[in-house]
């Protein structure tokens, strides 16, 4: 449950590189991350698939002036614009960038490669167009803290009265995960990020810990199918706010340009 996505490295350090504070060696390092090789496809004026360091580079000269995350699920557009097409792509990637201004977006397909024993992770990033408009239902960084603040603690209410456990080997396991992302929080968000939006994605991660714990440590003393139920129905809205987090911590880059702070 809300794991880093690609599309969050991709945006942060393409930001950061857009701006000229990391080089790209650093910034390709940092978006790669554990898998094996990124590719972009169909970007204009490329014949064919190209790297992450030719594609950063090929964005800028477009007039791409920042990088944005979407993190759609059913029935949530959540930072998409359109067209059909697009949104349909992201929505089963479950994310996808979109570049701010110029009317492209990129969506990450991800698949395994080679031999047994020795599988690694290929990531190709297609590059589509997209439609110019506000993405769908993103807030500021002051309306996702205070929406998440308000969501842990109703969670953490409802969770504790259907009694889910939160002990045992999986919530540790669950516990040192959280713990480690919160360690690199700093560096997936890039050097040029205000400190608030730090803060955001940090207690957005606490967050899908805490969703990450009730889902995956059996049902507790849920037993009922309509405890079981009410869990479900907690959790959802939860989870859908730190989606909602998340975009806006990695979009507040973006967000800051067009205010006139940087």
């Amino acid at each position: 449950m809300l794991s880093e996505p690609r599309s969050g490295r991709l945006a942060a350090w393409g930001n950061a590189l857009l701006a000229g504070l990391v080089s790209p060696d650093d910034a390709v390092l940092a978006i790669v991350g554990e898998d094996a090789v990124h590719r972009v496809e169909e970007l204009p004026g490329e014949s064919g698939p190209v790297g992450l360091t030719l594609a950063l580079g090929r964005l800028r000269a477009l007039g791409v002036k920042g990088l944005r995350v979407a993190l759609p699920a059913p029935g949530h557009p959540l930072g998409l614009s359109g067209p059909p097409d697009f949104n349909a792509r992201a929505l089963d990637a479950e994310e996808a960038v979109v570049c701010h201004g110029v009317a492209l977006g990129l969506v990450p397909e991800v698949y395994e490669a080679g031999p047994e024993g020795d599988v690694h992770v290929e990531v190709a990033w297609h590059c589509l167009a997209v439609r110019e408009a506000p993405p769908a239902d993103v807030p500021s960084l002051g309306e996702a803290e205070r929406e998440l603040a308000e969501a842990l603690r109703e969670a953490t209410e409802v969770l504790s009265r259907l009694d889910v456990a939160g002990s045992g080997p999986v919530a540790e396991a669950a516990v040192d995960a959280y713990r480690a992302r919160a360690e690199r929080g700093r560096e997936v968000l890039a050097p040029g990020y205000p400190p608030r939006a730090v803060r955001v994605l940090e207690l957005a991660q606490r967050v899908g810990l805490l969703i990450s714990v009730a889902y995956e440590n059996g049902h507790g003393g849920a037993v009922s199918a309509s405890e079981i139920s009410a869990r479900a129905l907690a959790l959802r809205p939860v989870e859908r706010t730190a989606r909602r987090a998340q975009v806006a911590a990695y979009n507040a880059f973006v967000e800051e340009r067009e205010r006139g702070v940087r």
